[in-house]
């Protein structure tokens, strides 16, 4: 789609020139940011839920509409830290999500209503000289285009491509009708997966006949170094670099220091950008991180010395604490040098 006009050329060039001059900070864990508040049921619910049939418990994406000052007020501690980038409260924003609390019908609205807030946060404190951009997050989807999740019948899914291209493409309109700057596919276990949201994507710029710059990350699922679906950090890459994606990198799972190498590869290979978000470590017994923000950072430091990355971030387990960390560690780097493709 890249025959298509910017939505917004004046926010691309803006993001453009910052990413030339430094190394842009994402924000950090919004689910580790909710569960610190300790919410009940009834605080999930607020009173437009008050009397849905399901438990809404643990369904942080529908806050956006029954707790919207929390969820702008998180927003704005990771920008007062200094993030450039803001997520949208929209991991699990989907209709194939959604449908575990019977609100699959909400999902436009979510991710409407999560980018609107992200961007009054961002308004609220960007400077001519200090822009900063709303990301609008497209989850993996709790299901896999590539995997049964049925063992004794390999070949059953319970997911088909265009099912997955069209709860992508919902969600992807309430984003940029909400005012995102542009959008991360994020936590990619499965390439199919992602591919069904690259399409969506496009199918959504066509529509609108313009484009946005678009950020994918992967995730290494464990020591093998490959995503869920099988494929190595090279191989990802040029999966999805068709996309023409303004950056792509990996989150999640893993922390900084068991990140690195694959952040590496990557940037072995890559023509664009490379992003970066891991975990505050590895989890603990409780399911809980452990890892400092000055241990984090420390780690971080090294991509940024290493002329690894153009975007970093934190994924769960981290706070304000450690991104204002992680920028006081990067501060001093230059961006990862733009690699030239081969001719052919």
């Amino acid at each position: 789609m890249s025959f298509l006009d910017w939505h917004d050329p004046d926010r691309v060039q803006a993001l453009k020139q910052a990413l030339t001059t430094r190394i842009l900070l994402l924000d950090g864990a919004m689910g580790t940011m909710i569960q610190a508040e300790k919410l009940d049921e009834a605080a999930f619910r607020g009173e437009r839920f008050a009397n849905h049939n399901d438990d809404l418990k643990g369904n942080n994406d529908l806050l956006v509409l029954t707790q919207p000052a929390l969820i702008e007020s998180i927003h704005r501690q990771f920008l007062d830290v200094g993030c450039d980038l803001i997520e949208t409260n929209t991991f699990n924003a989907n209709r194939i999500s959604q449908a575990d609390y019977a609100l699959e019908e909400l999902s436009e609205e979510i991710n409407r209503e999560a980018a609107r807030l992200a961007r009054q946060a961002c308004d609220a404190v960007a400077t001519e000289e200090r822009p900063r951009f709303v990301v609008g997050v497209l989850g993996p989807t709790n299901r896999t285009a590539s995997i049964s999740p049925d063992v004794s019948s390999p070949g059953y899914r319970n997911v088909d491509f265009q099912g997955l291209v069209d709860t992508y493409i919902e969600a992807v309109r309430g984003l940029l009708d909400g005012g995102a700057d542009l959008l991360m596919i994020e936590t990619i276990f499965d390439t199919l997966n992602a591919k069904a949201a690259i399409f969506a994507v496009q199918e959504v710029f066509e529509e609108r006949q313009a484009r946005w710059p678009l950020l994918i990350s992967g995730t290494i699922t464990d020591a093998s170094g490959r995503t869920l679906s099988g494929q190595t950090a090279e191989a990802f890459y040029y999966s999805v670099a068709h996309a023409d994606p303004l950056a792509v990198g990996f989150n999640c799972a893993l922390g900084a220091d068991q990140l690195k190498p694959h952040v590496k590869a990557l940037s072995r290979v890559a023509t664009c950008l490379v992003s970066a978000h891991p975990n505050a470590g590895l989890p603990n017994e409780f399911g809980d991180y452990d890892e400092s923000p000055e241990e984090m950072a420390s780690v971080i430091g090294q991509y940024a010395r290493d002329g690894l990355i153009n975007l970093v971030g934190g994924c769960c387990g981290t706070t304000p604490q450690h991104l204002a960390a992680i920028a006081r560690a990067v501060g001093e780097h230059a961006p990862r040098a733009l690699k030239q493709e081969k001719a052919a």
